[in-house]
């Protein structure tokens, strides 16, 4: 038998977790550490069958969060990468142009004259190439995917009200087929980095919760995760450390995709303990920005592992 805290033993015969509880126990089994109020709003747009919008600074793990649910609920994940000038021949469908011109034509050598009847043939689903939206709609044999619209904030708002109909009823209409519609709705995680507001429309839509920056003690439980071969003594100054950056007036504060990002580094490097030589030659990993750099390299960040290493004295 499974441990209790295993996917298999958490979830219901429909394959998603019962309770708030189990929710939690789904995402730490996959090595997600998550807050309670996140297992919460997850459980319900599960329950609920609403998708789930995530906000919050590019690095805090909102991505991951549908790679999990993925992975533990063993379904297929797929993903709509936004960005600007994203449409719907990207994100819905097209045509397979090339294949209807060589089916035309070799009607037309076979004598083909019916021409409402290639017309519907050519527009049938045979030549229909589908893209992440419609591909989430289809039937699958494991069970509703998991759709990730991933940084929508990338895209204009003219793309957002398209998504309404397909976030509203999970269905798309195709002007030469008709309206496609899922049989059981996808779990649909949108996550948002804010460079932009996003539409109240589509927000109603949606359950939501901001991921924020993790408190220290929950960054500790995150890097124990996901990077255990850090030893204890440098995991806790990197926690400490890296705390200590997002303090600082930066442009891009890292996330806890740069502290594990660091502890890796620092682990290809032999460190078993932090030093300013060290530190600032490997800011490049923590820190996106030469201005970043710049207001935090040199002396300040002996000043910054001393102030460190006196609060932890006291």
């Amino acid at each position: 038998m499974p441990p209790n805290n295993s996917p298999a033993a958490i979830q219901t015969s429909q394959g998603l977790p019962a309770s708030i509880d189990d929710t939690l126990a789904l995402l730490t089994g996959a090595g997600y550490v998550a807050e309670r109020s996140l297992a919460t709003v997850l459980f319900l747009a599960l329950k609920m069958g609403r998708p789930l919008f995530l906000e919050g600074e590019a690095g805090v793990g909102k991505t991951e969060i549908a790679k999990v649910l993925a992975h533990t609920l063993g379904r297929r994940l797929i993903r709509l990468q936004c960005y600007e000038g994203l449409d719907v021949s990207s994100a819905v469908y097209e045509w397979n142009y090339a294949a209807q011109m060589m089916a035309i034509r070799l009607a037309e050598v076979a004598g083909e004259t019916d021409r409402a009847r290639l017309e519907h043939d050519v527009f049938s689903e045979r030549y229909l190439v589908k893209r992440p939206l419609l591909q989430a709609l289809e039937h699958h044999i494991e069970g509703p995917p998991v759709l990730l619209i991933d940084e929508l904030d990338r895209t204009d708002e003219a793309f957002e009200a398209f998504l309404l109909e397909a976030l509203s009823d999970f269905q798309i209409t195709i002007p030469e087929i008709g309206v496609m519609k899922a049989q059981s709705p996808p779990i649909v995680i949108i996550t948002s980095n804010r460079t932009r507001e996003i539409h109240d429309a589509l927000k109603r839509r949606c359950l939501y919760h901001w991921v924020g920056y993790p408190d220290a003690a929950r960054e500790t439980q995150i890097l124990h995760a996901r990077a255990p071969q850090t030893p204890a003594k440098l995991s806790g100054e990197i926690i400490a450390f890296v705390q200590a950056l997002r303090a600082q007036d930066l442009f891009k504060k890292p996330g806890v995709a740069e502290t594990l990002d660091w502890a890796s580094a620092l682990h290809e490097l032999d460190a078993v303990a932090l030093d300013p030589a060290l530190v600032n030659d490997t800011l490049g990993v923590l820190l996106k920005y030469q201005d970043d750099i710049e207001t935090v390299g040199g002396e300040k960040v002996g000043q910054m592992l001393a102030d460190m290493r006196a609060a932890a004295k006291v």
